[in-house]
């Protein structure tokens, strides 16, 4: 099985505070010829992750700067080198994106190579996973063309102006919503699907999103059985959120079967 992330890279760094900034969100942030680059791309090699469509840059490595506070946490990324994954680079890379199993992609690179991304993997049949976050200005028929969109309940409303429910009837078994410890839903054609989390000791939830593209992309890749794969999410998320930090915190495989 081959999975192709085409995405940001960043370090984290984890801050615990008594309280948040008071102004906290995320914004947005290939890898810089820096420290942060070689830290990175150290940690990827040592789990196994194939860096070698990795490209450096002169720009500083993309950092995402995580405060965890008051039971919740908030992220300020500071984009860096993830403004230069330009569409140049999904040319470049067009073998490995075609001989995937399945792509994953997310919002904290530039929305033209998403909108490119989206193109090609349409036009070559090609499996692909958007992680719509943070929620980008993208036209609906560019959603449309994607095979999985996982959307929170937030992005789902500001993506599509509609309530969810609505929203998932008209794009049944493509639009996987993820609502934090109720679950996951979705529509299989005839039914609204409830999918629940597992009930966990929760100490950080950053990174959970993540996880949860990720295992469901690994699962699905496998067995193709959407209920199977969003199950095997869930658990790998609700992992995730027993531990502190967000790539720290994420399980290996062997844990989760």
């Amino acid at each position: 099985m081959k999975v192709v992330v085409v995405g940001s890279i960043n370090l984290d760094l984890v801050v615990q505070a008594d309280r948040f900034p008071k102004i906290g969100e995320t914004m947005i942030g290939c890898v810089g010829e820096d420290a942060y680059g070689e830290i990175v791309l150290k940690n990827f090699q040592e789990n196994m992750v194939d860096t070698s469509c990795i490209k450096k840059v002169a720009e500083p490595t993309g950092v995402a700067y995580i405060t965890i506070a008051e039971n919740d946490n908030s992220i300020i990324l500071v984009q860096g080198a993830n403004a230069c994954v330009d569409r140049s680079l999904i040319d470049k890379y067009q073998a490995q994106i075609l001989a995937a199993d399945i792509v994953i992609t997310q919002c904290e690179i530039p929305i033209e190579t998403i909108r490119y991304l989206i193109d090609f993997c349409a036009e070559n049949n090609v499996c692909l996973v958007l992680n719509p976050a943070p929620t980008p200005e993208i036209a609906p028929e560019y959603l449309a063309k994607v095979t999985f969109l996982t959307p929170n309940e937030i992005e789902i409303n500001q993506l599509f102006q509609q309530d969810a429910q609505t929203v998932l009837r008209e794009y049944p078994n493509q639009i996987i919503m993820t609502y934090g410890s109720k679950g996951v839903r979705y529509h299989d054609g005839e039914k609204l699907m409830e999918v629940p989390s597992y009930k966990v000791p929760v100490i950080d939830t950053t990174g959970a999103g993540d996880t949860f593209n990720a295992a469901f992309a690994v699962a699905y890749a496998k067995d193709q059985e959407l209920e199977t794969a969003i199950t095997f999410a869930n658990l790998a998320a609700s992992k995730t959120v027993q531990g502190l930090g967000a790539q720290s915190a994420m399980p290996r495989i062997e844990e989760l079967v």
